[in-house]
């Protein structure tokens, strides 16, 4: 049933009073999330879409026992947002939080050394299984139920990597969004680790960007790892500029060291199908599955 979220997640928002989180509480409530509470400071004992709100997570943790909680709260309280979870003991923490400053990502990993949570993002879409637990700001279609992992740091890309596995009758077993910022949580080395073991997911999709070395660290994994299952690959901005930022605060190559090329090159070796557009992704997982079947 895919990688970190399904059918039992329980999951609270931060920040559920807010415009966003109430529109992105709903349509997870609508999908069949279970969303069990969420926290916004100063309006604890009120209910918010028919769920208690409490003022700190500590709180919210001891009346609902989450298993998961979606930060939906300004860049300069998102840090501290994320830190509160963590040291709740909160386990999967998901911030779709775009522009979080870089150090205050620098204190968030802090705190996660040697805590027992897991944190997806800043500046990420979030994380979905198909029809059991959706924690993010992902349209509702067209994900659906299957057998194809999607890990990506570009939103939209994901969606049309989405849209593919699903034309193919493919599916996906779970996708989530790495985040686009130079400093996050999960990489794709956790991802491609997580899919792998998960017997449900038959084939792993990425989507990188410039900038940073993420990709290369994939690509030195899956060289080590030489899996069977099919790993097919997308690499953003073969033309963008050096040392120009495009969108994300992470899609910068800086003087050739997040150059897309070299990026191809790594995953290539390690066995990984690289193709030149994005609209080929669905067409070269099925070919990939059809001939390994």
């Amino acid at each position: 049933m895919g990688i970190l979220v399904g059918h039992d997640t329980r999951v609270i928002f931060q920040g559920l009073t807010g415009a966003t989180a109430t529109r992105m509480a709903e349509r997870a409530i609508a999908s069949g999330t279970r969303v069990v509470g969420g926290v916004t400071p100063g309006k604890g004992g009120a209910r918010h879409l028919s769920l208690p709100v409490f003022d700190s997570v500590a709180e919210a943790v001891a009346e609902t026992r989450p298993d998961a909680t979606g930060v939906f709260v300004p860049p300069a309280q998102a840090a501290a947002a994320m830190i509160e979870a963590i040291e709740a003991e909160v386990p999967l923490v998901v911030c779709v939080t775009e522009r979080v400053p870089v150090l205050d990502m620098v204190r968030v990993k802090q705190a996660l050394a040697g805590s027992k949570t897991r944190v997806i993002g800043p500046n990420s879409y979030g994380i979905i299984t198909p029809e059991a637990c959706r924690i993010g700001v992902m349209p509702d279609r067209p994900h659906k139920p299957g057998r194809i992992g999607i890990a990506s740091r570009s939103a939209t890309l994901a969606y049309e990597a989405v849209a593919q596995t699903t034309r193919f009758r493919l599916g996906q077993s779970t996708s989530l969004g790495i985040g686009g910022d130079p400093v996050h949580g999960l990489d794709f080395v956790d991802c491609l680790d997580l899919f792998l073991a998960d017997p449900k997911t038959a084939g792993i999709v990425l989507i990188g960007e410039i900038g940073g070395r993420t990709e290369q660290d994939a690509a030195a994994f899956l060289e080590e790892r030489r899996p069977k299952k099919p790993v097919v690959a997308y690499v953003a901005g073969m033309n963008a500029p050096p040392t120009r930022r495009m969108g994300h605060a992470g899609t910068v190559d800086l003087l050739g060291r997040g150059d897309v090329k070299d990026k191809i090159r790594a995953l290539e070796k390690a066995g990984v199908i690289v193709v030149e557009s994005a609209n080929l992704i669905g067409h070269a997982m099925r070919q990939a599955l059809d001939g390994a079947s």
